[in-house]
């Protein structure tokens, strides 16, 4: 029983510390990010079975992650109120061709990084893009404007500023 403590324990504080470095994509992580995150698993492990290398207590963690795992699925699933707590919104980084810099810095995204998931995306710039929208699961959707549109202010194409 001891164990299954020690891992709700150590699931609920790798849950909160996951919510708190942001929302990435795998591929999205510094290198310093990744090697913090295989870290951490080692020391959770230590952690959790303190010690104890049998598989009974490996697999009693393992299958304590996965419980709350799920039941925290579920009462996301059924409860609209708790899906506010326990998942991530959909936060919007670009509007209308303007970036949004006050949701940019809260979610640690720089200019470069978003230059770099629009040129993955084939949006060469600002004025093609109608929203740019970073996901819960760490990645960038990107909604185009109408390239055929021109600028109401000017009737030429809106230029990046």
């Amino acid at each position: 029983m001891e164990i299954v403590i020690r891992a709700s324990v150590m699931f609920l504080l790798v849950y909160v510390l996951l919510r708190l470095m942001g929302k990435r994509e795998l591929g999205q992580m510094a290198p310093f990010e990744l090697v913090s995150l295989i870290v951490m698993g080692d020391l959770i492990q230590q952690g959790v079975t303190h010690q104890d290398f049998s598989l009974t207590g490996a697999g009693l963690a393992i299958v304590t992650f996965a419980a709350w795992s799920f039941v925290l699925s579920l009462i996301a699933h059924r409860m609209p109120k708790m899906r506010r707590v326990l998942k991530s919104r959909p936060v919007v980084l670009v509007r209308d061709g303007r970036l949004l810099s006050d949701n940019l810095n809260e979610e640690r995204i720089d200019n470069d990084e978003l230059a770099i998931e629009m040129r993955l995306a084939g949006i060469s710039g600002l004025h093609q893009i109608a929203w740019a929208i970073l996901e819960p699961e760490g990645k960038i959707s990107f909604i185009r404007k109408d390239d055929a549109d021109p600028d109401p202010r000017t009737g030429e194409d809106a230029q990046i500023a």
